[in-house]
């Protein structure tokens, strides 16, 4: 006798059911592999790209607001100063919008083949972490110019890359889902980015906000996430342990709720998208 498998969506909240995640962790290979390489194919510079975009806006930030406007920052040299933040920063800004726009560029996929569809966004943020890791590199160069001498704590940067991912992730998971139903989604994540670029301290020091107001500055995760990797890589008087705990906090509640609203809607990715 044979016996038959249907499938059906559930309504309602469902559980996360992370172990199915851990189940598909082969197709998810695959499709972080994809990704890589259609980044790359038939580009001429190819992984130039991940230098040449921190680089080129380290240069214009220094000019800018290093020369001309003189920012502080907090007494390291502009060009690292800036270049610490951007770091984190371009690979969060490029996950959440390779998250963001996992489910509609993948609806042929996605109309046709079950399997957790958290796996798309998932493999998705895990791409910029290739450009992280050749732009780290030219950090690196850039502090031994300057004769900096990192301390032991920079053995927490994998620490702070996987904050940097999972907040991209986080906000991703709401974005995705939304841009399911909402196309406009697509349209006014450049302009979010863009805002939250000039909300984060990459141009100038966190300093220079007022004491009483940095616990809901740092509501922003990503103000915890830059402070955390310059303090990692070029030290400074003291951890940022109250800013990081803020945004270590927001990134939780971020990622929970994202969760959990993709389980909620993933039933009807495929009905409207």
């Amino acid at each position: 006798m044979t016996r038959r498998l249907v499938l059906r969506p559930r309504t309602g909240w469902q559980p996360l059911e992370l172990r199915e995640i851990w189940n598909y962790r082969d197709l998810f290979w695959m499709l972080a592999a994809r990704d890589i390489k259609i980044r790359y194919k038939q580009t001429v510079l190819g992984i130039a790209w991940a230098v040449i975009q921190p680089l080129f806006t380290m240069l214009i930030f220094s000019v800018i607001f290093g020369r001309l406007a003189k920012l502080p920052s907090d007494g390291l040299p502009y060009p690292v100063f800036a270049y610490c933040a951007l770091l984190p920063w371009q690979l969060f800004a490029f996950a959440l919008t390779e998250a963001s726009n996992s489910l509609v560029a993948n609806r042929s996929l996605l109309t046709k083949v079950y399997f957790p569809r958290l796996l798309m966004p998932l493999a998705a943020v895990s791409v910029g972490l290739a450009d992280f890791a050749v732009s780290f590199v030219i950090l690196l160069a850039m502090i031994a110019y300057y004769g900096i001498t990192p301390s032991l704590v920079i053995l927490t940067i994998p620490l702070w890359t996987l904050l940097t991912v999972v907040t991209a992730l986080g906000v991703g998971l709401w974005l995705s889902a939304l841009n399911v139903r909402y196309r406009d989604i697509r349209y006014t994540l450049p302009f979010l980015t863009q805002v939250w670029m000039f909300a984060t301290p990459i141009a100038y020091a966190s300093s220079i906000i007022p004491p009483a107001w940095r616990p809901y500055y740092a509501l922003n995760p990503m103000v915890g996430v830059v402070e955390a990797f310059r303090w990692a890589l070029v030290g400074g008087a003291a951890a940022p342990g109250v800013t990081v705990a803020v945004s270590v906090g927001a990134v939780v509640v971020l990622l929970v709720s994202g969760l959990f609203y993709f389980r909620r809607t993933e039933s009807t990715f495929a009905d409207v998208i």
